[in-house]
């Protein structure tokens, strides 16, 4: 955002357009595109090694598209409106991020507020900003300015299924919220982006005190048994 924050096409879009395609390369760009694609390439990956969650398969989609979208862009010069792209979608994660870590230290109130942060960032950029901002340029703008052309039926589709996807998880998010509303607090069993490895840990552990309490109660049949029982069940509520 630092430095696109100096260059026109920043503040008007039809910018992204004008003497396409012969805009020149800048090392700025260059080395945002080698970072994003990077990383969404580790995404891609890690998702078969991390904690399964419910949106497993959208977010596999969604890191193709995105792949898709970068490579598509940067070989047809479409670098311009591809990095306001990537700067619309990349600005909810640091809030994301926080409310993992806030998970993580069990800081549940913290959790919910930086949850109902990032919902709202999330809801403006993705059903508000890209649409009226991003698509209107490339749908619209591009149109009128240098005019429908092969790769540009290609580059629409690929965006049309990202915004189809941001719905489905504004969807998602508002369940989620209008949850936390009734319950007063984000309920972790809910959350696909807010991960839950330190709940599963806790439960493998919980299951094998249990299992480990069982073996010694079946050697002493005396009320040690029954005090042992009573223990796991009140660590258990």
């Amino acid at each position: 955002v630092r430095f696109m924050k100096k260059t026109p096409w920043f503040w008007n879009t039809r910018q992204c357009w004008y003497n396409y395609p012969y805009q020149p390369l800048t090392p700025d760009l260059h080395y945002y595109y080698m970072l994003e694609i990077s990383f969404i390439w580790s995404l891609l990956f890690s998702q078969f090694i991390d904690i399964k969650r419910k949106d497993f398969k959208m977010m596999f989609v969604h890191h193709v598209v995105s792949i898709l979208l970068l490579s598509f862009s940067y070989v047809n010069n479409m670098l311009r409106v591809g990095a306001l792209i990537l700067c619309v979608h990349d600005s909810s994660d640091v809030l994301l991020e926080a409310a993992k870590i806030a998970n993580y230290t069990k800081c549940q109130k913290l959790c919910d507020l930086l949850f109902g942060l990032f919902a709202l960032f999330f809801l403006s950029t993705r059903l508000a900003l890209y649409p009226l901002w991003i698509l209107n340029s490339t749908l619209f703008e591009s149109w009128e300015i240098v005019g429908p052309f092969p790769s540009w039926w290609v580059f629409n589709f690929l965006l049309l299924i990202v915004q189809l996807l941001s719905c489905m998880w504004c969807y998602i998010i508002i369940k989620m919220v209008c949850k936390a509303f009734s319950t007063g607090k984000v309920s972790k069993d809910e959350q696909s982006d807010i991960e839950t490895s330190s709940d599963d840990e806790d439960s493998v552990s919980s299951e094998k005190n249990i299992q480990s309490t069982t073996s010694n109660g079946t050697t002493d049949a005396s009320g040690a048994n029954g005090y042992q029982s009573s223990g796991i069940c009140s660590e258990e509520h």
